[in-house]
């Protein structure tokens, strides 16, 4: 574990003391070398489950410490729901990566993952219930991921989930980020790459219930039966919950029949809820199609596309949704990453400038299309560098520290530059300009601010040169905010080392609305150009 000098740590567990005295329990902290960082003890004197706690205060720092529990003198001790955590934990997350997700300040949180809740088997399955209640007596089980990549070499016994972390702190969370929550239900099918169980049609009404329970539980009064086992947990204001995804990334006719029920239920309850429905696990091709043709059909409110592909797909597909149908379901771009070439078996897919410099051109897409494609997230969050199953990540951390990934930056550029409206782009390059022709933008107006907000990616190897006109505009001229985001295409962000993909900050001055502008090669810029009014 890594442990801090001067951070604060809640030792906390149950115990009970065997038939002889009361023992004395000692505590311990120790670092490389057997040195001790801190210790303290607790006297166990009951013979029922009792809970104890007690704060630690390490005086020196350790990236690999253990804990320690010793007798101080012969007895017995039975020992259960150990836990040491930073005092200054919120909901069980580290503060410094509490902090790179404020920082990111993001519109929603889709929890509780992709293919954790359908589970290797029904019985595997993410079960929100559970997650409930006093955190010492939630039953811990394995995590899906438990042993996926074992041909990678990535076998990982010790890949468990304990629910420490659970459905009333993931919407704790999104109350304290300001972001909207978006869970994933089971729909009553395993996932269909492993056991593909499902459970009879006429016995999916359960499943059906949790759906309803959770709405109850999200947004339900508090004396509501589930609204009262949030307001015991201690929120007793509702959560708002506004999104609900029925399944993750099943398909099948199966998978139809199974949405039509869960849709038809929860609108006749719960008519506000937007209720999100699968496209499957491709960007693409038969299954695609029928699957978006049903959820046309059976009126979802949005339909999820998950898509991890190499970099050259998202800038190939950066005019993806310019020609989707403007009417009927809206696009969830529910998990995406472009995914570098794995350096060897068993190691991880890097996160390179090149990678989340494709991302950005893409999400130019995604805001063109703001009328079609209404959320967009970048998956997976997190990842300690020790214990991983997937790559690349968004956020990768060790026991100490953790590094902001350029796809990191990109997000937090795109989410901090949000706008109000969107306005048409046009993009003139001259036959003879081959060096400026890998360009991709996008144009809004952010009314709160009065700015019109630019960004441009150039993914070419030169620099290109714009003239560039802003029309429609009146008074657009003056200071203009410009942040550029813009490496090697092989930089990453390691840990313990510089960043090498940041953003950069600077004031330019703009004319009017007409005005040159040089866009660096392999680069993300965004342009805040103050106006006085805009015509839509």
């Amino acid at each position: 574990m890594g442990i801090r000098a001067g951070e604060g740590l809640r030792f906390s567990f149950w115990a009970r003391r065997g038939p002889d005295a009361s023992v004395a329990l000692r505590v311990a902290l120790r670092g490389a070398e057997n040195r001790l960082l801190t210790e303290g003890s607790i006297q166990v004197d009951k013979t029922a489950w009792t809970p104890y706690s007690l704060t630690l205060n390490p005086t020196l720092t350790d990236p690999g410490s253990r804990l320690e529990l010793t007798l101080e003198h012969p007895g017995q001790v039975d020992l259960d729901a150990v836990s040491l955590m930073p005092t200054t934990a919120t909901h069980g997350f580290r503060p410094d990566l509490m902090g790179l997700l404020r920082d990111l300040k993001p519109g929603f949180v889709r929890f509780p993952g992709g293919c954790v809740v359908e589970g290797h088997d029904l019985a595997n399955r993410y079960q929100w219930k559970r997650t409930l209640g006093p955190a010492d007596a939630r039953r811990p089980m394995p995590n899906r991921w438990l042993d996926n990549m074992a041909g990678e070499g990535r076998f990982a016994p010790d890949y468990q989930q304990s629910f420490q972390l659970g459905f009333f702190e993931f919407f704790q969370l999104c109350a304290d980020l300001g972001a909207e929550p978006l869970p994933v239900l089971s729909c009553g099918m395993a996932c269909q790459f492993e056991s593909g169980e499902m459970v009879p049609a006429e016995s999916l009404d359960p499943f059906i219930q949790d759906a309803l329970d959770l709405i109850e539980f999200a947004n339900g009064a508090p004396d509501s039966p589930w609204g009262k086992v949030r307001a015991h947990m201690g929120h007793a204001a509702p959560f708002g919950l506004k999104f609900l995804a029925v399944g993750n990334e099943q398909w099948g006719p199966e998978y139809l029949d199974r949405f039509q029920r869960f849709e038809k239920a929860i609108r006749a309850r719960y008519p506000q809820i937007q209720i999100i429905g699968s496209s499957g696990p491709w960007s693409g091709g038969a299954d695609f199609d029928t699957l978006w043709a049903g959820m046309r059909e059976l009126r979802a409110d949005l339909v999820d596309e998950h898509y991890y592909a190499p970099p050259g797909w998202f800038l190939a597909n950066a005019h993806r949704y310019d020609h989707y149908p403007r009417s009927g379901p809206k696009v969830f771009a529910g998990e995406y990453a472009a995914h570098p070439e794995r350096p060897a078996p068993g190691t991880p897919r890097p996160n390179t400038w090149e990678a989340a410099m494709a991302e950005a051109a893409f999400m130019t897409g995604l805001e063109r299309n703001a009328d079609v494609v209404r959320l967009a997230s970048y998956a997976p969050l997190l990842a300690n560098v020790d214990a991983w199953q997937w790559s690349p990540n968004l956020i990768w951390f060790d026991s100490l520290q953790a590094a902001p990934t350029p796809s990191y930056w990109v997000q937090q550029t795109f989410s901090r530059n949000r706008a109000s409206r969107i306005l048409p782009v046009q993009l003139a390059i001259p036959p003879s300009a081959t060096a400026t022709a890998a360009l991709y933008a996008s144009a809004a107006v952010d009314d709160a601010t009065g700015e019109v907000v630019l960004k441009v990616v150039n993914a070419a190897r030169r620099p290109a040169d714009l003239d560039l006109r802003i029309q429609g505009v009146q008074g657009l001229g003056g200071t203009a905010r410009k942040t550029v985001l813009s490496a090697g295409l092989a930089d990453e962000n390691s840990l313990g080392a510089p960043p090498k993909a940041t953003p950069v900050t600077s004031d330019v001055s703009v004319p009017g609305p007409a005005f040159s502008q040089t866009f660096p090669p392999y680069s993300l810029t965004v342009l805040r150009l103050s106006m006085k009014r805009a015509h839509p």
